[in-house]
């Protein structure tokens, strides 16, 4: 797989190094001079020096035969150019783009974006487990704009001890995976029944999430 990572600080230096390791073709784009240096110093001749944003340096860098673009530089800016540019012009199959300020995934989104990575958002999500006043943690963003998230069943719901099958649940809601309070994991079925603290792991659509929340914690 030809993967071409756009910026070479350094998650784009260890992405290159790792993706390296997994034998696949590798370019690093980076504008940088000092970076360039630096990488091809110690990762070898992959380095391009350059704009992402730009097509003269796209079609340099071999666009056209790309199966990844992941664009990683510090401004999330430059991350969507890249990517569109990739996907637009170039009809790249797959876009990454690395997101600095967790707001600008919905606009992302929007303009084409495959897959976006947020490290403050990963950081959130961690910490919004341990608070007991957030009910749903949104987990993974999936493909055909849908989300796995999570659910915590508080004590008094309305739904403990009530089969799945009975539950209305939001159109397209799909319960995958139930964790008891004792770390016990099942699969569910229609004959299932929800207990206290149970950790429910369901697939829905985000405009789905909040009836999702009521349908499982109403008490």
């Amino acid at each position: 797989m030809y993967v071409i990572v756009i910026g070479g600080g350094k998650v784009g230096y260890f992405l290159a190094r790792e993706l390296m390791q997994e034998m696949h073709e590798v370019l690093v784009i980076e504008l940088d001079s000092v970076k360039c240096e630096r990488i091809a110093e110690e990762l070898g001749d992959i380095v391009l020096r350059g704009d992402g944003c730009e097509a003269t340096t796209a079609e340099l860098a071999g666009f056209g035969r790309a199966d990844m673009v992941i664009a990683v530089t510090g401004d999330d800016e430059d991350n969507l150019v890249s990517c569109q540019l990739a996907k637009t012009k170039f009809s790249v199959p797959r876009t990454v783009a690395r997101l600095n300020n967790p707001k600008n995934e919905k606009i992302f989104r929007l303009l084409g974006i495959d897959t976006t990575v947020s490290a403050t958002a990963a950081i959130l999500a961690q910490i919004e487990q341990e608070l007991p006043t957030h009910q749903m943690i949104p987990l993974l963003k999936l493909k055909a704009g849908l989300e796995l998230v999570g659910v915590k069943i508080p004590p008094d719901a309305k739904v403990i001890g009530k089969e799945l099958k009975d539950l209305l649940l939001p159109h397209g809601t799909l319960l995958v995976l139930t964790v008891a309070k004792d770390g016990a994991t099942r699969v569910p079925t229609g004959d299932s029944t929800l207990q206290p603290e149970d950790e429910v792991v369901a697939v829905t659509r985000p405009e789905n999430e909040e009836a999702l929340r009521l349908a499982l914690t109403e008490p």
